[in-house]
């Protein structure tokens, strides 16, 4: 049984601490909210943001990083990718040398254009940093649905070892040394799945979805593989995997809000409507910015960032997407 302290009391470190707990592991929780901690500890369960998922009486929560974090054999970082720089400042005093931290929040920083694991191993420097991340909703996490992951590390026994700590009957953990691939993917799809809301706030059916789906993978792939990741990795869970599920479901909240903004509401109110982080918001910026400075192509996220932040009419954004310059598919295939 390993003792695992998990940072953030939100739907996902709610659901990842439930899935830890039921194979076992003692697992700790921090959060910045008393009030939180309150619910943790008096009625075992995250009322606001997982309802239904039942903790342990012994899981335990604390607003005490310290306590959270010392003599603990890993760390799970699970606070919204905005507040991981700030988390992980704070977390640095007490991390001892070697202590492993798996990041399983989705983002890149606006400013530095950072993935997560960058920021914590930026902020953190004598820890160990590894990733989890793909196809999985806290919802069903929380419900104990079976479920595929990847756990992604520099090294492989660390990779292993994170993979050990999480696997059971209802969890299947994979590995992976693309790091930044499996961080890139699991980030830009919020984007996309931005879009695939706004197309079904819009109205548009299954053959908008489909093309969104399909042409934005290889919007994500494009940026990934320029900026280091792998072409492999995007065609696995962390990539189209992770981008069909944020694209098709309702537990998504990217894809709720931006059908919000399909629907004609800003994106503002969209947030604040779907009430909790979108991480695709905070993601767009970013992917523009990548793509920018890497020289490549993605309309899609283009537009979203019009949508986002030029005030642009998301039926406007659509008409320019579909009406742009002639493409072949795929400009890698030889005519005869």
């Amino acid at each position: 049984m390993a003792k695992i302290g998990l940072i953030g009391a939100g739907s996902w470190g709610t659901a990842l601490t439930y899935e830890l707990t039921s194979k076992g592991q003692d697992v700790d929780i921090w959060s910045i909210d008393p009030h939180e901690v309150e619910l943790i500890n008096t009625r075992h369960e995250q009322t606001e943001k997982l309802p239904g998922t039942i903790l342990p009486e012994k899981t335990k929560a604390s607003t005490d990083l310290q306590e959270i974090i010392t003599g603990k054999d890993l760390l799970v970082l699970a606070v919204p990718s905005k507040f991981t720089r700030s988390t992980a400042r704070s977390m640095a005093p007490f991390v001892a040398k070697g202590q492993l931290i798996v990041s399983v929040a989705k983002g890149i920083e606006e400013d530095t254009l950072l993935t997560l694991s960058q920021i914590i191993e930026q902020e953190i420097p004598q820890a160990e940093v590894a990733v989890l991340c793909g196809p999985t909703h806290a919802e069903e996490v929380g419900k104990g649905m079976p479920t595929a992951i990847v756990a992604g590390a520099k090294k492989r026994e660390t990779a292993k070892y994170v993979q050990d700590i999480f696997m059971s009957p209802v969890f299947r953990v994979y590995t992976s040394p693309d790091v930044l691939g499996m961080e890139l993917g699991a980030a830009l799809k919020n984007v996309v799945a931005l879009a695939a809301g706004i197309a079904d706030g819009l109205g548009y059916g299954d053959n908008t979805k489909a093309a969104l789906i399909t042409r934005g993978i290889a919007e994500i792939s494009r940026v990934g593989i320029a900026v280091g990741g792998k072409a492999q990795t995007f065609s696995g869970l962390t990539g189209i995997g992770d981008l069909i599920v944020t694209c098709a479901s309702m537990h998504s909240r990217n894809r709720r809000a931006g059908i919000l903004i399909g629907q004609g509401k800003t994106p503002d109110e969209a947030m604040k409507e779907v009430n909790q982080v979108v991480e695709g918001v905070y993601s767009a910026k970013a992917a523009k910015q990548l793509s920018e400075r890497y020289g490549v192509d993605t309309p899609i996220i283009d537009e979203v960032n019009a949508v986002l932040f030029d005030h642009k009419n998301p039926s406007d954004a659509v008409d320019d997407l579909m009406l742009r310059d002639k493409k072949v598919e795929i400009n890698t295939l030889d005519w005869e």
